[in-house]
């Protein structure tokens, strides 16, 4: 697993005009440098296409919408911009925002500017890369800022629209049932059992906070030298809402096998105190124990939910594979993922307790 980002040529479909893009950033960006730039394409990214600007003083991350018919509310690099805009300066890293373009016009789609951070990216929960001390470390980073996260004031950063905080759980059951139905292209069957099962066992409250959406190791900057957390990226899924859905997102790797298609690192069957992995419950107890909770409730419901949405998700990347349109070639392979996911979502909820 690479520890540093790989980056390639820009993908034909996601190709742009780099002049166009220059004079635009020379107007509008402080401290910008015309001049010849070099433009790469971040690799593995399967949602909004990702590119390393380097200009003759200074280097930016532009990430911007792909191409083609999008499904609705999907891709949104504007609230992308927002959360992380309105985090700034808050015990959450994040990129700092330099610039949001809706103008279409300039690079195909919408994107945003922002400043690029250094550091080391891990794809996967098992970390192989790092020594047990420093994934001791990482995890201990991961559940601080998320707890962080789930703290913040949102009405105080200005975020007081950016989400309903009620009923997040049964809107993100309908959001997710018709986004898996508008890119389904296979009939599976434990999509159908958990969509019912959700709706049949929702909790009857829930508290509300920023939520990331897809809060995991893969979408983080680690600092270059030290087991923390340098950055969070991919907030493109971030609204108000149900902060225990975060905690089961970020714990699905625990239910994962460590091979499979689409897949690797998962912790399931893995030796955790030989790698210096805490275990789910020490997670869960971290987590409480840092947001003054006292119990994680309804855990299966909200495990379940978690692998509802990331098929759903993965369907959505499948089906742009197909036609095309992924930020990465290998979304075309991610059919067997979608039932994979979809089978261990079944699983936990078919033995959950309640």
């Amino acid at each position: 697993m690479s520890v540093t980002p790989v980056l390639i040529e820009p993908l034909p479909q996601h190709r742009f005009d780099e002049a166009k893009l220059d004079r635009y950033l020379v107007e509008r960006v402080e401290g910008y440098r015309s001049g010849s730039l070099g433009i790469r394409q971040f690799q593995g990214g399967q949602s909004n296409p990702t590119f390393l600007i380097e200009t003759p003083t200074t280097t930016y991350v532009l990430r911007k919408k792909p191409p083609g018919k999008l499904l609705a509310s999907a891709h949104m690099v504007e609230r992308e911009y927002k959360v992380q805009k309105a985090l700034a300066g808050s015990a959450v890293p994040v990129a700092p925002m330099l610039l949001l373009c809706e103008d279409a016009s300039v690079v195909g789609t919408p994107f945003y500017l922002m400043g690029y951070v250094a550091g080391r990216v891990i794809p996967t929960a098992d970390l192989p890369e790092l020594t047990p001390a420093e994934r001791q470390g990482v995890y201990r980073s991961l559940v601080e800022t998320l707890a962080a996260l789930h703290q913040v004031d949102w009405r105080a950063a200005g975020l007081g629209d950016f989400g309903r905080p009620d009923n997040y759980a049964a809107r993100q059951i309908d959001r997710w049932t018709k986004q898996y139905g508008a890119s389904k292209t296979d009939d599976i069957k434990e999509m159908e059992q958990l969509s019912a099962w959700l709706v049949a066992h929702l909790p009857a409250k829930a508290a509300a906070s920023i939520v990331h959406g897809d809060f995991r190791v893969g979408n983080t900057i680690l600092h270059p030298r030290e087991p923390r957390l340098a950055a969070v990226l991919d907030w493109e899924l971030a609204t108000i809402g149900d902060p225990l859905a975060d905690l089961a997102y970020l714990c699905m790797a625990y239910d994962m096998p460590p091979g499979g298609p689409g897949v690797s690192g998962g912790l399931r069957g893995a030796d955790l105190p030989s790698l210096g992995v805490p275990s789910e419950q020490e997670v869960l107890s971290a987590y409480a124990r840092a947001t003054s909770r006292p119990d994680i409730p309804h855990w299966d419901f909200y495990k379940a939910l978690a692998f509802f949405r990331i098929a759903a998700i993965v369907q959505g990347v499948y089906a742009r594979g197909l036609a095309g349109n992924a930020a990465d070639a290998s979304a075309v392979r991610q059919g067997e993922r979608v039932r994979m996911m979809a089978g261990i979502g079944w699983e936990i909820a078919a033995s959950a307790k309640n």
